[in-house]
């Protein structure tokens, strides 16, 4: 195992640089960090670029696979891994895994979650996890949210990047894709035209689309949907949390 002790090391500074998109998005790689994530990194085939691991840590590496092992791993100090860490109580282990590019097509598996301009990490994140939860099996992801490997979203997700095809795509090419696939789409709005969900009569597969956390999915989308729904309220509260509603619908469409 190769031994980092700089915190001036070249490596460690390309690293530090995933903290921004932009890096991200030039390397096609992310950071994971902590016992959990990157284990089911390992788990699930995940591609693996290095495995960094403190002293502490390194006793880590013994309860995973094999994969673990002979992937390329860095010893490091604590000084060196605290200034690539994006957690206050670091766990002495993180990988560099590298970005999916999937697309939609015949082997994709439903229900689909679509995601409209949701902005908040961690909505985007929680909802990819209550997707996985539900047993949705692909989420969709438009233009305007928020950055699937942000390290707020990574960790709203706790691995759930793992165990559901996610793809990042204009959500109207999306949909027409999926119509040809005769995929019933859902929107979720309030206005007189939309039903309650429990009014809704599900034949075959669907998706489910849910919008940005100020202004709801776009009219454009909800224009090209087969029925829009909402959640009946039955408190003073104006309206729910995107994440909360997400999750609401999910578990609910899954038992019509």
């Amino acid at each position: 195992m190769l031994e980092i002790t700089s915190t001036k090391n070249s490596y460690i500074k390309e690293l530090k640089k995933l903290e921004k998109k932009k890096h991200r998005d030039a390397s096609q790689c992310y950071l994971i960090e902590g016992e959990h994530l990157v284990g089911e990194a390992i788990k699930h085939g995940a591609n693996l670029e290095t495995i960094l691991v403190t002293e502490a840590g390194r006793g880590l590496l013994a309860n995973f696979s094999e994969l673990a092992r002979t992937t390329k791993s860095y010893l490091v100090t604590e000084e060196v891994f605290k200034v690539i860490s994006s957690v206050p109580a670091p766990q002495g282990i993180m990988a560099v895994v590298h970005q999916t590019n999937d697309e939609l097509n015949q082997k994709t598996m439903g229900p689909y979650l679509l995601l409209d301009n949701v902005q908040d990490p961690g909505n985007v994140g929680t909802m990819i996890r209550t997707a996985d939860a539900a047993g949705f099996g692909t989420v969709i992801l438009g233009e305007g949210c928020a950055d699937i490997y942000s390290a707020k979203v990574l960790r709203s997700m706790q691995g759930s990047q793992f165990h559901v095809t996610l793809i990042q795509s204009n959500l109207m090419e999306a949909m027409t894709k999926l119509k040809e696939k005769n995929i019933a789409i859902y929107g979720t709005e309030l206005n007189p035209e939309a039903i309650s969900y429990r009014d809704l009569v599900i034949e075959g597969d669907y998706g489910l689309v849910m919008g940005n956390e100020g202004q709801g999915v776009s009219k454009e989308i909800l224009n090209q949907t087969r029925q829009n729904i909402y959640i009946p309220i039955d408190g003073q509260a104006e309206s729910l949390n995107v994440a909360i509603a997400a999750g609401i619908l999910m578990f609910s469409l899954r038992s019509l």
